[in-house]
């Protein structure tokens, strides 16, 4: 068995891994984009070191576009098979890829890495399974478990030349407010596992009282609250903190909060749609009503809407993608309340090494928004108990409950994080043989 790594390899974007059995058989699990700055962005254009017609199938953990926002160049490099996934990521990963397409005309018309067209061809090509049902391509046998990351997120579970192999995907920050918790593997001989927060313990605290915090200082001040935002779980996740805080009058209920993305409000819709994904709390407190909205909630609908809410006075919150900063309506938002000290700039999730947003969390008071120079006065406030990734001790729990491991291959982190894990793993599992793979490296195994 051969395993090649054709991203996330010393970074956290890009996650995409062919697995090649003894009898020739292969299949991708995942194919993402690179997401960052241009030397980083630049190799999604790079040829992919896979000859896609010789591909079984594929298998997609997730829906967010560091792990499926390559899928759609496959079928013209010859691939002709199936992409396995749940029903609630296949609609997810529909409308991103779309979005994506989008995107990636407008910024790059000369040199388009697919189009529209290219996504729904790809669409068609989805089949869904679902979570603890095993399921064959070609020689391998395959389950997905819930990872907890986001809704229909799994860890890929795969049987194949008697022995058994598990891609983690991005395992989720458990408890989280929205998913169920995190499945754990039974078993394993090889275990790739994701390190993005390798290095780190998430802070104690609740995210419910630092949002209560900030827009209760928004409200005394009439200043505005930035919330950059993933449209894909993150922003359901603060729809649903708000909620409550607005229920349980820790808010006022006329404080407007606006959601200023298209794609978010689309990923809403999915939330709603597929609610036995999601945990005991929404499934039963929730049951007759929306744990997504909430007085004061105003959805903007177009680009004109957006420019307008720059104008607009008083206390208030904006949500808007994306969540590093790269893209999106959160720029122009950015542009006009960033030079503001009556801003708050609310950090919900993790920021790759450089985005605009790792610049303003890391401190620059001066930042480049597309070529305009932007100083930043607002008071910037990182909320890391948000984050959807597990942190280090939920990386070892769930590796420490895998029996039989005899193979660790760090991935989807940066070097510092997946190095300081493989030393925690080895001192605290006495599991040595580990790998930090680079990118396009083949392991024989």
């Amino acid at each position: 068995m051969k395993i090649k790594f054709l991203g996330a390899a010393g970074m956290v974007t890009g996650s995409g891994y062919l697995l090649t059995a003894d009898s020739g058989d292969q299949i991708l699990i995942d194919l993402g984009l690179f997401q960052g700055p241009p030397e980083i962005d630049k190799l999604n254009n790079q040829p992919l070191q896979v000859n896609c017609s010789l591909l079984s199938g594929v298998v997609l953990t997730h829906a967010h576009l560091d792990h499926c926002g390559r899928l759609p160049i496959l079928e013209k490099l010859g691939f002709k098979g199936r992409v396995f996934l749940t029903a609630p990521t296949a609609e997810l990963a529909e409308f991103s890829l779309l979005d994506s397409a989008k995107i990636n005309k407008e910024d790059h018309p000369d040199n388009l890495l697919y189009d529209a067209n290219q996504v729904l061809s790809l669409v068609k090509l989805f089949q869904l399974v679902h979570y603890d049902q095993p399921f064959n391509i070609g020689s391998f046998k395959i389950t997905l478990r819930d990872s907890g990351h986001i809704i229909g997120s799994g860890t890929t579970e795969i049987e194949v030349d008697s022995q058994k192999i598990v891609f983690s995907g991005d395992l989720g920050n458990t408890p989280e407010d929205l998913t169920e918790p995190t499945e754990m593997v039974k078993s394993a001989d090889i275990v790739v596992l994701e390190s993005t927060y390798g290095d780190k313990i998430h802070p104690p605290g609740e995210a419910s009282d630092i949002i209560r915090s900030e827009i209760h200082t928004i409200e005394l001040s009439a200043g505005t609250l930035l919330l950059p935002a993933f449209s894909i779980d993150r922003t359901q996740e603060l729809l649903h903190i708000i909620s409550h805080l607005k229920s349980a009058n820790l808010v006022k209920p006329e404080t407007p909060v606006y959601l200023d993305s298209p794609m978010a409000e689309k990923a809403t819709l999915v939330y709603e749609k597929y609610r036995s994904f999601l945990n005991d709390e929404i499934n039963k407190d929730f049951l007759d009503s929306d744990p997504f909205s909430f007085p004061g909630l105003q959805v903007i609908e177009d680009q004109k809407a957006s420019f307008a809410l720059n104008e607009t006075t008083g206390s208030k919150v904006i949500i808007a993608g994306s969540g590093m900063m790269t893209g999106g309506r959160i720029l122009d938002h950015a542009r006009h309340y960033l030079p503001l000290s009556s801003t708050r700039l609310l950090i919900t999730g993790y920021q790759a090494e450089g985005t605009l947003g790792r610049q303003i969390l890391d401190g620059d008071k001066e930042v480049f928004i597309g070529r305009q120079k932007v100083q930043v006065k607002a008071q910037v406030t990182d909320i890391q108990v948000m984050s959807s990734h597990a942190d280090q001790p939920r990386l070892l729990n769930w590796l420490r409950s895998i029996q039989g491991v005899k193979k660790v291959i760090l991935t989807h982190g940066e070097d510092v994080p997946r190095a300081a894990l493989a030393a925690k793993i080895t001192s605290d599992l006495h599991i040595s043989d580990i790998t930090l793979p680079v990118l396009n490296q083949e392991l024989d195994q």
